[in-house]
């Protein structure tokens, strides 16, 4: 699917390798770099640049302006053993950077919610487990 729009952030650029869920959501300006996957029930805001092989598995918003770098991997299970597969969400805030290989999860706990707020620098490597 080849995803295309034009706002005050300019066009919405999906490279052909990029799996973009019917579910999802893209703002004005996103650029979705190659073999990035974007599951159901994501939403990403205008200008927000998806960088090469990330992945937001599902219920996730993220702000916009923001960048995800190389390898992310946003939006998977909570790694906590009380977590039995209630629904949950990740939201990220505005011009937030997520770098190489960080991983987000979402909340534990029926509609649980992990927050990452504003302007925020997730470094490479990061792990922001749950809650």
């Amino acid at each position: 699917v080849h995803h295309t729009a034009v706002g005050t952030h300019g066009a919405t650029e999906v490279h052909p390798t990029a799996i973009i869920d019917p579910d999802a959501e893209l703002g004005t300006g996103v650029r979705v770099g190659p073999w990035a996957i974007v599951g159901p029930r994501v939403r990403i805001g205008d200008g927000t640049k998806v960088g090469p092989r990330v992945l937001i598995e599902k219920d996730t918003t993220i702000g916009e302006g923001c960048w995800l770098a190389n390898g992310a991997v946003l939006g998977t299970d909570p790694q906590d053993l009380k977590y039995q597969g209630e629904p949950s969400t990740l939201t990220i805030g505005d011009r937030t950077v997520v770098r190489e290989f960080a991983t987000l999860n979402r909340g534990t706990s029926a509609s649980g919610c992990t927050v990452v707020g504003t302007d925020c620098l997730l470094m490479t490597y990061a792990h922001l487990a749950h809650d």
